[in-house]
């Protein structure tokens, strides 16, 4: 700033100022390299909008060496690790059907001590079953139409262990059996409790003279032990010698145990295993009216145990595969007693299983052959991952 010299005019001096303002040359320009060099070439990648003395691009000249250095680093990491890219997702956000092994072990428990129940329920209302020639049995349809058949009932117990094992089989090499699993425990334990109430509150006669039910034991407490050890050694069957009591009629196991497998059989099947599932059915009806043949149960006690397993099963699977009707307010289903126990298996599955089969154990790397062992060699695209 330059100032000139005072001059009077008219009894005032004036004075003329001449301010000439010098502008400073603007800051070096940072160059940014987009592959992480800062010597390359500075025409490559330049910042060419330059607003000195602002706060403003102070800042984003900030944020643009910040991006400089990650891009950097990440080149650099790329190149130590070009062979592949392992991107490790959280179970709870990625997985939409989670294993969760424990709420399976879980529910094992629960079957498990209800099967346990049963036996014991047995061995009590055995006690108290009236004997055959003082209370005959009762009036039944089908006996009036159909003589009974001595080797039926076996037939039964065959085609129920079949389906079983078949049913087990097929679960141990389904990938989603933490979830199938549980599923299929929770019903054999309500199922089976259901039961104990029934045979409980209701005590029917023998439905046939061929019944051959062991001695009353009038509260021998060490002989009641001895029978329910016997009953659970020997699965509950009638041709293992295990089964000599009576007064387990309503409602049918066996009806439970047939109806069960097949339906869990039909429900996690391949469609084009069709001939599969047919054949299970052909021995799951077979089995049921071999039950009735062989006049082991009355009918009621057949009917009654299909209605109960198969509603149990269906309402189950429809509240599993129908994520709208979960928390709905205007969902019926969510008043079955057994909802907050739905919600506690349930909860963190938020898709319909996909009926998929992989190896019970994981297989040697050597053995696999197209990735089947989650090894991966590189970040695939869409298409590929499609494919």
């Amino acid at each position: 700033m330059h100032e000139d010299e005072a001059r009077p005019t008219g009894g005032h001096s004036h004075f003329e100022v001449s301010v000439t303002m010098e502008s400073q040359p603007p800051p070096p320009l940072p160059h940014i390299v987009s592959n992480g060099n800062p010597r390359g070439n500075p025409s490559s990648s330049t910042i060419t909008d330059h607003i000195p003395n602002t706060k403003s691009k102070h800042n984003q000249d900030d944020r643009q060496t910040k991006s400089s250095r990650l891009i950097r680093s990440l080149s650099n990491g790329l190149r130590k690790h070009s062979d592949y890219v392992k991107i490790s997702v959280p179970e709870g956000r990625g997985n939409r059907l989670p294993r969760e092994w424990w709420k399976t072990g879980v529910a094992f428990v629960y079957a498990l001590f209800n099967l346990i129940l049963t036996t014991v329920i047995i061995t009590v209302v055995h006690e108290r079953v009236p004997d055959k020639s003082v209370s005959p049995p009762l009036p039944d349809k089908f006996f009036d139409y159909v003589d009974r058949v001595p080797w039926a009932f076996t037939v039964t117990e065959v085609n129920g262990m079949v389906l079983v094992g078949l049913w087990f089989i097929q679960w141990l090499f389904l990938k989603h059996k933490s979830i199938i699993g549980r599923r299929c425990f929770f019903m054999i334990g309500t199922l089976y409790m259901y039961r104990c109430v029934t045979m409980y509150v209701t005590t029917l006669p023998v439905p046939g003279k061929h019944f051959t039910c062991a001695p009353k034991l009038y509260g021998d407490s060490e002989g009641m032990v001895w029978r329910i050890l016997g009953l659970i050694s020997g699965g509950g069957l009638s041709i293992t010698g295990g089964h000599l009591m009576c007064g387990d009629f309503l409602y049918s196991g066996h009806t439970v145990t047939l109806t069960l497998a097949y339906l869990f059989i039909q429900e996690y099947s391949p469609k084009k295993m069709w001939w599969y599932v047919w054949l299970c059915w052909l021995l799951s009806v077979v089995g049921v009216v071999c039950i009735l043949i062989g006049h082991e149960h009355y009918s009621i006690d057949v009917v009654f145990a299909y209605f109960v397993t198969s509603r149990l099963f269906w309402w189950y699977h429809t509240m599993a595969n129908t994520q709208a009707l979960r928390g709905a307010s205007n969902n019926y289903l969510s008043r079955t007693w057994w909802n907050p126990v739905f919600d506690f298996l349930e909860r963190n599955v938020m898709a319909t299983v996909p009926c998929v089969f992989s190896w019970p154990v994981s297989l040697p790397s050597a053995w696999c052959n197209i990735n089947p062992c989650e090894r991966y060699s590189m970040v695939e695209g869409d298409g590929n991952r499609d494919q």
